[in-house]
C-alpha cells in the first residue's frame, strides 16, 4: 500500500514542490513544480528577507498548499536552507509558512541537507553502472553544496557560500558581464574550492543537481523546450560544458532571455552559476557532468517514509 507525501524545498532562488507516492522505500512521482521566488534578494547585503521576496514566497506557497490539499497527501515536510538560516526576520518567514502548510519549516543543518541531497541525487546510479565515489554538486542561489559519497552513504560534505544569486549581486553590474567581473567571480569560487574540506579529488563521477545545472544542461543539449526526460541522467561532456559556459557568461541579457529553456528568473544569474560548475569540473579527473533531476526534494520525500 502506498502513502502519498508532499515535500517542499525553499531555497535562495526557487521554491519547489514534489508530491509522490511512497511504496517500499521508492518514490512514484505524482506532481513536481517550481516557482522562482528570489527569496535571497539582497540578503547578502542586508541580512534580512526583503518584504517583496517574502510576498513572492507566500504567494507561491498559497498555490502549493492548495495543490497538496487537492492531492490527498497525508504528510508534508517543508525544508529551507542557506538564506533562511541567519536572517534577522526569520520569524515572519516561519509564521507565513506555518499558516499556509500547517507545518513548521525545518531549517535543516548542513549535514542533513547533504544527506538528503545525496540520497535523492544518487538513487539509481548503480543501475546505470556509474562508478563511485560520486561528488554531488547542488549549485543554489546562495550556496553550493558539495557531497562526496558512495552507495554506502556520505563520506564528506560542505556548504560553500558561493551561489548564482550571491555572486551575481556581489560582482556583476555590466551587460554583458565584463572579463574583470567574471574573473572576480572565478576568484571567489576558486578560493572556496581551494579551502574545502571535501576531498573532491577522490570523485570518479560528478553529479550535478538542481536548477542551475539542469538549465546549463538544457542549453547544452540545445533543447527548444524544457524536457525532464532528456535532462535526467544526461551526460554533458567537458568540451560541451566549456562552450556552454562561455556562451552563458559572455552573452547579453537579451540574448539569454531569447533562449526558451532559461527560466526568466534565472536569466540574470545563470552565468555565475555555470561558472561555478565549470570551475568545479576543471578540478576533477572526470570527463563529463552527469545531470540528475532528483535532488534534495526527493530526499525530503523519502525522509517521510
Amino acid at each position: 500500500m502506498s502513502d502519498r507525501v508532499a515535500a517542499v524545498d525553499c531555497g535562495t532562488n526557487s521554491i519547489r514542490l514534489l508530491i509522490a507516492d511512497l511504496a517500499h522505500g521508492e518514490l512514484v512521482e505524482v506532481d513536481r513544480r517550481m516557482t522562482i521566488v528570489r527569496l535571497g534578494q539582497g540578503v547578502d547585503a542586508t541580512g534580512a528577507f526583503a518584504p517583496e521576496a517574502l510576498e513572492r514566497v507566500f504567494t507561491a506557497s498559497d498555490d502549493f498548499a492548495a495543490v497538496i490539499r487537492q492531492s490527498g497527501a497525508t504528510r508534508t515536510r517543508f525544508v529551507a536552507t542557506s538564506a533562511a538560516r541567519d536572517v534577522s526576520n526569520r520569524d515572519e518567514f516561519f509564521a507565513g509558512v506555518s499558516q499556509r502548510f500547517g507545518v513548521e519549516p525545518d531549517i535543516i543543518s548542513g549535514a542533513e541537507e547533504a544527506e538528503l541531497t545525496f540520497r535523492g541525487a544518487t538513487g539509481g546510479l548503480t543501475a546505470l553502472d556509474v562508478p563511485g565515489p560520486y561528488l554531488v554538486a547542488d549549485i543554489g542561489g546562495g550556496s553550493t553544496e558539495l557531497v562526496l559519497g558512495d552507495p554506502d552513504g556520505v563520506i564528506a560534505a560542505e556548504s560553500l557560500d558561493i551561489g548564482s544569486v550571491r555572486l551575481t549581486e556581489r560582482h556583476v553590474t555590466s551587460d554583458p558581464t565584463t572579463p574583470d567581473e567574471l574573473a572576480a567571480i572565478a576568484k571567489d569560487v576558486d578560493a572556496l574550492l581551494d579551502a574545502t574540506s571535501v576531498p573532491i579529488g577522490q570523485a570518479r563521477a560528478l553529479v550535478g543537481v538542481a536548477g542551475t545545472v539542469t538549465t546549463v544542461a538544457a542549453v547544452a543539449l540545445k533543447l527548444t523546450e524544457y524536457d525532464w526526460s532528456q535532462i535526467h541522467h544526461a551526460r554533458i561532456a567537458g568540451p560541451v560544458l566549456r562552450d556552454t559556459t562561455a556562451w552563458l557568461t559572455n552573452s547579453s541579457r537579451a540574448e539569454r532571455s531569447a533562449v526558451p529553456v532559461i527560466h526568466p528568473g534565472r536569466v540574470d544569474v545563470i552565468g555565475a552559476g555555470a561558472l561555478i560548475l565549470q570551475r568545479l569540473y576543471d578540478r576533477l579527473a572526470v570527463e563529463e557532468v552527469l545531470v540528475s533531476e532528483h535532488d534534495i526534494l526527493d530526499g525530503v520525500a523519502l525522509s517521510l517514509a
